[in-house]
This record gives C-alpha cells, structure tokens and sequence, in this order.
C-alpha cells in the first residue's frame, strides 16, 4: 500500500506499506518482507549516491515493512507522454530515460518494473526521476540488464502506440549505450 502523509520537515512523505501475505508462513514472510524492504532502501540509496534522481529515502521501518520517503512533485512519464502517437516533441525525455537507463545498469541496479508509470518528471526542474524499486535488485549479468530493457519496451509499445520515434537512432537504447 503507498499513501501519503505529512512529514515534520519536509512538507508531506510518500510511505510504502509491505503487506503480510497470508499464504506464506509468518517466519518466513518475515524474513521475505524485511529482506524486500531492505533492498529497496539499498537500491534507493545506491542510486541516489552515483547521483541519479531517485526520491530521498527519510525513513526505513524495517519492522513494520515501511519505507518513508520524497514526495515527488510532477507527472510520471506515462501522463507526460500521453496516449496521442505524438512523441517527436520528447527527444530530451528520451536521452533522460536512456541515461537514467544506463546509468542504473552501471551500478548493476536491475529495477525489475521499468515501466513509464514508474517514472516521473520533476515540476521544479524537470529531471526525470526513476520511482519504484520495489523489484530491483543487484546483478552483473547483461541478460539481468536486457530483461530490464525489454520490459520498458514492452511497457512503451502497450500503453504508448505509436512510440517508435522513442526508439530511433537517438532512442534510450542507444544513447544509453554511450554511458
């Protein structure tokens, strides 16, 4: 469950609620629970440090499977792009996407749930900020990296038709190669 909140400092939080899963025994649902909670905040923080723009990580309740974090400000990337088949306008996206992309991968960060949902743009500056690494975890393997890819482009050609002029001779495949 995610929900918003007002935090002391910061305006408001975004917290990020593990549920217990029923079918699962409780030890080790646990243990699962707490591990997931852990990497996310890890990946967060591995991301955040090598100077990507991820949400701030304010607070981990490992016990209580939570994690408090930034309140982005903006619009994800799914409602920027829109569902129009008009894409030529957002090349500057693209290459954000495609760094952002790269940039990840060269920590061996695997998201596991790259899709335009899980990305927003900021509305004080318009970085694009990657959201969601409730999936990731952290891999040297290219196949790893490749699957990763392969959902956000099967993410782009099922909720955004027509977005082929994303991935065109400076798509974020390709401009993400050159980092």
């Amino acid at each position: 469950r995610v929900y918003r909140i007002p935090y002391p400092g910061r305006g408001t939080a975004i917290v990020k609620e593990r549920f217990r899963k029923a079918y699962r025994q409780p030890d080790l649902d646990r243990k699962l629970t707490s591990r997931r909670v852990i990497q996310e905040a890890r990946s967060l923080q591995r991301c955040k440090r090598a100077g990507l723009d991820t949400p701030t990580l304010y607070l981990l309740d490992v016990e209580g499977a939570m994690i408090y974090m930034e309140d982005i400000a903006g619009k994800s990337v799914r409602d920027t792009l829109g569902f129009s088949g008009d894409y030529g306008s957002h090349g500057v996206l693209s290459e954000q996407i495609g760094k952002n992309i790269a940039l990840m991968h060269n920590l061996d960060v695997i998201h596991g749930d790259l899709t335009t949902s899980n990305m927003m743009v900021r509305s004080t500056s318009n970085n694009l900020v990657i959201i969601d690494f409730g999936l990731s975890f952290v891999s040297t393997l290219q196949e790893d990296k490749a699957v990763d890819l392969y959902v956000l482009e099967r993410a782009l050609s099922s909720t955004h038709p027509g977005s082929e002029k994303l991935v065109g001779p400076r798509n974020f495949v390709t401009f993400g190669a050159r980092y």
